[in-house]
């Protein structure tokens, strides 16, 4: 895709759509884990904006950290091998993790961090994004707490990117070309 090629496309999901959005989760997984110790894991850099509107709406004490995994290397579509490049730095024996991710597309990265999450001792590991696109899943990665299901479209905004760009839009929309 050329940059002078790209349009933004129309509004998906508003800024007041997706806060609203984490109200909701917020409250379902305050409930979901109240009397547990719980450890949010965001996936950098895409998850950053959301996984900040998600903890502010979970009323529980909990501790973050985040991590760094790919399977796309610069590219669009998954090269089916995962790279972790900056890891959880917390002790997660015994401990729920719920990771905070952007997207989940094909689900080859998020199939490996849940593996990767649960070699280490974590006592559960499930999966909070902000965005679902089930048709481009090649895995059985099923997220346990969806924001929006999304068409199979470029999505930018809310932190996601093209080559670095558009993270900073606070909507989500997609790339024409």
């Amino acid at each position: 895709m050329s940059e002078t090629k790209n349009a933004i496309g129309k509004i998906l999901f508003t800024e007041e759509q997706i806060k609203e959005r984490a109200e909701e989760l917020g409250k379902e997984i305050t409930e979901a884990y109240r009397g547990e110790e719980l450890v949010l894991i965001g996936t950098l850099k895409g998850a950053i904006i959301w996984m900040a509107d998600i903890m502010k709406r979970i009323d529980l004490d909990t501790q973050i950290d985040f991590i760094t995994a790919s399977s796309y290397g610069g590219r669009t579509s998954t090269s089916g091998i995962v790279k972790i490049t900056k890891d959880v730095e917390l002790d997660l024996t015994d401990k729920h993790v719920l990771i905070v991710e952007d997207i989940v597309d094909s689900g080859v990265t998020l199939s490996r961090l849940i593996e990767y999450l649960k070699e280490r001792n974590a006592k559960s590991v499930k999966i909070c994004t902000l965005l679902d696109k089930p048709s481009r899943r090649i895995t059985d990665v099923k997220p346990d707490y969806v924001g929006f299901e999304v068409e199979d479209l470029f999505i930018i905004g809310y932190g996601l990117d093209y080559d670095q760009k558009y993270r900073n839009l606070p909507y989500i929309s997609y790339l024409e070309q």
